[in-house]
C-alpha cells in the first residue's frame, strides 16, 4: 500500500522559527524591536537553505542596526556633556578681567572728554561770553550726531512712543535747566571753582529727598555732608574771583541736576530706552525747550556782533573751539551714560568724583588759575565728602 503525503507550504515568521527551534536564541534577542512586516519569510519546503539564510540575514542587519543606534546614542550623550560642561576658573578671570579692562577704558574716556570740553568752553565763553547760544549748540551737535548715526544705521535707533516722550518731558527741562546754569556759571567764574560748587550737589540731593520726597537715610549720609558743606563754604569765600552770578549758577545747576535724576528714576523705569540713545532723546528734546529761550534772552543781533569780535580777536581757530567744545559735550555725556549700563551706581559715584577731581586740576593748570592754600584745602574737603558720600549712601 503506498501512502503519499503533501507537504504544505505554510509561510511563517523567521522569529516564529526561532522560538519553536531555539528558545535559547529566542531569550538572548528578545529586547531587540520586532521585525518589520518586510521581515524575511522562510519556506518549510527548504528549511535547510532558506531557513539558514534568510536567518542571518535578518539578524544581520538588527545587529548593524543596533550598533548604529549605540554610536548615535553615544554621540548624543557626549555632545550633552560638553554642552553642559560648566566654565572653568580660568574662563571666568579672563572674563572678569575684560570686563574691569572695558570699565576702566569707559572711565579714561569719559575723564578724558570732559577734560577737554570744559577748556574748550571755557575758551570758548572766554571769547563769545554768551552762555544761551553755547549751550545750545552744544545739544545741537549732539542730536546731529546721533540723528546721522540712526540714519545710517550706525546705531540702532530707538522705539519710542508719546508716552515715553511724555515721561521724559520733565527730565528735559530739568537736564535743560542744569545745562545752562553750568555753562553760565563758567562764563563768569572759572572752571575750578564751578567744580567745586558742583561737587555739593549730594548735599542738595539729600535735602531735596528728604523734605520733598519724605525719604529718610542712615546717620552716616548725613554726617557725610558737614564736609562737602564746609568744604565748598571755605571756597567760595577764598575764591580771588567770586562773582555771585557764577556762584547761583552753579548751585541751581545741583539742585536742577538732583531734579533730574529724581525724574528720571521715577519716570523712566522699566523703559526699553537706555544707555546712548537715552541721552541722544533727552538732547533732543533739550535742545527744542532751549532754542527758543535761547533766541529771546540772546538773540541773533547779539551773536552776529559777538561772532564777529571773536573772529578778529582769535582767527579762524574759534571756529574750531566752538566745534571741539559742541562735540566733546555730547561725547562725555553719551560715554558715562554708557557706562552707567555697565556699572553699579556706587563706582558711578566714586567715577563721578575722580572726574571732578581732574577737571579742577587740569583747569587750574592749564588756565594757572591762582589758587591761596585755603582755597584748595576747602576743595579738597568738599570732594573729599563727596567720595565719604557715595560710600556711606550704600
Amino acid at each position: 500500500m503506498m501512502i503519499s503525503l503533501k507537504q504544505s507550504h505554510i509561510g511563517i515568521n523567521g522569529s516564529d522559527v526561532f522560538r519553536q527551534k531555539n528558545p535559547v536564541i529566542h531569550r538572548r534577542f528578545s529586547v531587540l524591536p520586532p521585525l518589520s512586516s518586510k521581515s524575511c519569510v522562510v519556506s518549510a519546503t527548504k528549511p535547510n537553505i532558506s531557513y539558514v539564510g534568510s536567518s542571518i540575514d535578518c539578524f544581520g542587519s538588527i545587529k548593524r542596526k543596533f550598533e548604529n543606534d549605540q554610536k548615535i546614542s553615544s554621540l548624543i550623550t557626549c555632545k550633552a556633556y560638553e554642552a553642559d560642561k560648566p566654565v572653568d576658573g580660568k574662563t571666568e578671570t579672563s572674563i572678569e578681567a575684560a570686563r574691569k579692562v572695558k570699565i576702566g577704558v569707559y572711565f579714561a574716556t569719559w575723564w578724558a572728554l570732559n577734560v577737554v570740553f570744559n577748556i574748550y568752553n571755557k575758551k570758548v565763553l572766554n571769547a563769545f561770553p554768551f552762555p544761551w547760544l553755547t549751550s545750545t549748540l552744544s545739544l545741537a551737535a549732539g542730536s546731529l550726531i546721533m540723528l546721522v548715526s540712526w540714519a545710517l544705521r550706525v546705531a540702532e535707533a530707538p522705539k519710542t512712543d508719546m508716552e515715553f516722550w511724555k515721561t521724559l518731558f520733565p527730565v528735559a527741562v530739568a537736564h535743560t535747566i542744569g545745562h545752562v546754569a553750568a555753562t553760565v556759571s563758567m562764563s563768569k567764574v572759572a572752571v575750578s571753582f564751578t567744580h567745586i560748587i558742583k561737587s555739593g550737589e549730594p548735599a542738595f540731593s539729600v535735602l531735596v529727598s528728604r523734605f520733598i520726597l519724605g525719604e529718610t537715610f542712615p546717620m552716616p549720609v548725613y554726617l557725610s555732608l558737614l564736609p562737602i558743606i564746609g568744604g565748598c563754604g571755605l571756597a567760595a569765600l577764598t575764591e580771588l574771583n567770586f562773582n555771585m552770578i557764577g556762584f547761583m549758577g552753579a548751585m541751581i545747576s545741583n539742585l536742577a541736576f538732583v531734579f533730574r535724576n529724581i525724574f528720571s528714576k521715577r519716570g523712566m523705569k522699566g523703559k526699553s530706552v537706555s544707555g546712548m540713545n537715552y541721552y541722544a532723546c533727552l538732547s533732543i528734546l533739550s535742545l527744542l525747550l532751549l532754542t527758543p529761550f535761547a533766541i529771546a534772552v540772546e538773540g541773533p543781533q547779539m551773536w552776529a556782533l559777538g561772532w564777529k569780535e571773536a573772529i578778529s580777536q582769535i582767527g579762524p581757530n574759534f571756529v574750531w573751539w566752538v566745534v571741539a567744545q559742541s562735540v566733546f559735550y555730547h561725547l562725555y555725556n553719551q560715554v558715562s551714560y554708557m557706562s552707567l549700563d555697565e556699572i553699579s551706581p556706587l563706582t558711578f559715584s566714586i567715577g563721578n568724583t575722580m572726574k571732578r577731581i581732574s577737571v579742577i586740576v587740569s583747569s587750574i593748570i592749564i588756565f594757572r588759575t591762582p589758587v591761596q592754600p585755603v582755597n584748595a584745602l576747602g576743595a579738597a574737603i568738599a570732594v573729599f565728602g563727596t567720595f565719604l558720600y557715595s560710600q556711606a549712601k550704600q
